[in-house]
């Protein structure tokens, strides 16, 4: 099984333009990044990193754009945001 590491991060935006602004510029240094806006939750943006090791993904957080990232949001949330480390599994591996 290929090894992929999935990073999920909910933001509640108490400024919601602001965010998308800030979230739209994530470093693109991973597999995939995917920019989320909820269209049950409105103002909540998910973003989803698929990395190809954890070491990437590690790396990744403590880079400089992570900790600019982190300060520009601070003022734009109603609450700190959600953020979760995954394994992927695929429902074909499984089988």
């Amino acid at each position: 099984m290929a090894e992929l590491t999935l990073v999920t991060m909910v933001f509640d935006a108490a400024r919601q333009d602001e965010l998308a602004a800030v979230l739209a510029n994530q470093q693109n240094g991973c597999r995939n990044i995917d920019l989320c806006a909820s269209l049950t939750k409105p103002g909540r943006f998910v973003i989803v990193e698929k990395w190809a090791t954890p070491e990437d993904q590690r790396a990744h957080f403590d880079s400089v754009e992570m900790i600019e990232m982190a300060t520009s949001c601070e003022g734009l949330l109603q609450r700190p945001p959600d953020i979760d480390l995954l394994e992927g599994l695929s429902a074909h591996d499984l089988c």
